[in-house]
């Protein structure tokens, strides 16, 4: 009786350990930083039992997209104004579950070296999708070239300004081609991803620059089924890690500010 026992427990001894598989998670960035960060968070994640996949797109509007279709499992790119107008207008199911980075909003220009010397009548381009428009108007106003209707809040639009003196021209144009707008217009209301991947630095080139403790803290969202999900918790935590806050503040230098 004792035999097959003992064989039985030798097999068990002698077989071979299988490696856990590691959970695959497919994530939407923008180039750029968002990129970058992410790529610092695979290599982490990848010792912790989650496989990344990161995908890039080249504009605000496909990756929510692709994560309510199901074609991603999470995405990082925009801030939680964004998610919250684009959940509204387009009924996506996706729900923020981490705070990543802040990028503020810079005013860069052609030619002029401080605001002051942006001459009357002066084009200014923004972006033209809601949340980061209004945010553009808003950094304007607090600037003093413009006012705006306080009851339009984050989602101020050009029919919100209330005073303009300098008789600016505001053009509403892709986020994503803002930087190479410089040369058509005398400013341009760049979010931080695209100036930094434009070759632009954020804090030495801006004549103006919001605070990096605004309402505008970038999120990783994921569908509203998978938000209680284990693999969620765990790809917060590890981009909440010191590692990666290390790497955000050495590779950027303070044009991207940790937001957790």
């Amino acid at each position: 009786m004792r035999i097959p026992a003992l064989l039985a427990l030798a097999a068990a001894v002698l077989a071979p350990v299988l490696p856990v598989q590691a959970e695959k998670v497919r994530i939407g960035v923008t180039p750029g930083p968002h990129a970058q960060i992410m790529e610092v968070v695979k290599k982490e994640a990848a010792g912790q039992g989650l496989e990344l996949d990161v995908l890039e797109f080249s504009d605000y509007v496909v990756p929510n997209a692709a994560l309510d279709s199901g074609d991603l499992d999470a995405n990082s790119f925009q801030h939680q104004p964004y998610l919250d107008n684009q959940i509204t207008d387009r009924g996506f199911k996706l729900v923020a579950v981490g705070k990543t980075v802040t990028f503020p909003l810079g005013i860069f220009a052609s030619k002029a070296k401080s605001l002051d010397a942006l001459p009357k009548g002066a084009k200014i381009a923004i972006p033209n999708d809601p949340t980061n428009g209004g945010r553009a108007l808003l950094l304007l106003a607090r600037e003093g070239l413009i006012g705006v209707d306080p009851k339009a809040g984050l989602k101020a639009t050009v029919l919100d300004i209330t005073q303009n003196p300098k008789n600016l021209k505001i053009v509403e144009l892709d986020a994503a081609q803002l930087p190479r707008s410089l040369g058509d217009v005398d400013a341009a209301a760049i979010n931080g991803n695209y100036a930094l991947e434009a070759g632009l630095d954020p804090i030495k080139d801006a004549i103006a620059r919001e605070p990096a403790n605004g309402p505008y803290a970038n999120v990783i969202a994921v569908r509203i089924a998978d938000k209680d999900k284990p693999w969620v918790k765990k790809l917060v935590g590890i981009y909440n890690s010191a590692p990666v806050k290390t790497y955000i503040e050495t590779a950027f230098k303070g044009a991207v500010v940790p937001a957790w």
